[in-house]
């Protein structure tokens, strides 16, 4: 593996040099990028995926949903749609992608919208709301927004950041200084002060940012999708379905409280087809324990949500496992979330 990557390094260094080009063009304004009086909050990241965006999305919707009308924008990954489109609780995830539905099955009356275009979506959200949270849209740099959240998964800070195809990185890691602030996310709960030493002392030489922000997963209950939720216990066996970017932290936390897991692993936002339904039912079926049960994530459960895989499933338990974020330093939290807020303030009474 190690050799095939050193043989994509010059296709990295040639990508690289495209990307570099392309934000020196919007530094320079060549390129022209648009600003809007409305506060417009960007949660990004420079990897591929895995870095905890839509967590970090929903903490800040909650910090500000019950003070200003709030609105997100996705593109809408993985969806057959062109343009902008509200979410629905009743959508389809190739309507508008697993991402938004979560958000709006979880705050049904939050509006979340889709669109390739972040600008465009701006725009047609602007006059209805006070605050617009753009999830992913780090790289869109014909938008440039009131204030940046940039994320980095806390194991990918302590390797090499190559960018694609070589490494994992979509973007150079010098753009980091385009950031207000950056988190480093799923912060292992063994991580030594050492190593978050050295990642502080990297992002900030590279970012020139120094007050960064550490982060970790908290695990909720399971919640049903199909049966009434059976006991998870250290006597129940799990057929874990995951597809998503990084599924070691879920499996390191169910290890412990379970008797065995069974992991079926796709790709990030990997669109399950009838066959692999079938699949689950067979495997889950083989499973030779009295309490056993099938679970997913939260993003996954948006795709397993279609009527037709409902269906199938109907006789087996089903249940996802959501995610919340907290914030190691409650100090360091409370000053982000003042900061958040100042900048809706601040933008709503100019307006």
């Amino acid at each position: 593996m190690k050799i095939f990557r050193l043989l994509l390094f010059p296709f990295s260094i040639l990508y690289g040099m495209v990307i570099w080009i392309r934000n020196r063009l919007f530094d320079l304004q060549v390129l022209k990028s648009k600003s809007y009086s409305i506060p417009t909050i960007v949660v990004g990241n420079l990897a591929i995926g895995g870095t905890g965006k839509s967590p970090m999305t929903e903490f800040i919707v909650k910090l500000l949903q019950n003070k200003l009308q709030v609105a997100t924008l996705s593109r809408g990954y993985g969806r057959k749609t062109k343009g902008f489109k509200y979410v629905e609780v009743s959508s389809m995830v190739d309507e508008v992608g697993d991402e938004p539905l979560q958000f709006k099955n979880k705050f049904p009356d939050l509006t979340v919208a889709v669109c390739e275009d972040r600008c465009f979506g701006v725009e047609t959200l602007m006059n209805n709301h006070d605050v617009i949270v753009l999830d992913d849209a780090f790289q869109h740099r014909k938008l440039k927004p009131k204030f940046s959240i940039l994320l980095f998964e806390f194991t990918s800070c302590l390797h090499p950041m190559f960018v694609l195809p070589m490494g994992n990185f979509r973007d150079l890691s010098g753009e980091s200084s385009r950031a207000n602030i950056i988190v480093v996310t799923k912060t292992p709960s063994d991580a030594t002060p050492k190593e978050k030493e050295l990642i502080k002392k990297n992002l900030s030489k590279k970012s020139g940012i120094t007050a960064i922000l550490f982060t970790s997963i908290v695990y909720g209950n399971a919640i049903p999708i199909t049966k009434p939720l059976i006991e998870i216990s250290s006597t129940t066996a799990v057929l874990l379905i995951t597809g998503i970017a990084n599924p070691q932290p879920l499996i390191k936390y169910l290890k412990p409280l379970v008797k065995c897991i069974e992991h079926l692993s796709y790709s990030d936002h990997y669109a399950f087809k009838t066959s692999d339904i079938l699949l689950f039912k067979q495997r889950f079926e083989q499973i030779a324990n009295d309490t056993k049960i099938i679970l997913t994530t939260e993003k996954d459960a948006q795709r397993l949500r279609h009527p037709k895989f409902l269906n199938l499933l109907r006789d087996i338990p089903v249940a996802y496992i959501p995610i919340e974020i907290a914030f190691e330093d409650e100090h360091k939290q409370l000053s982000f979330e003042k900061e958040i807020i100042s900048i809706c303030d601040r933008s709503v009474n100019e307006s």
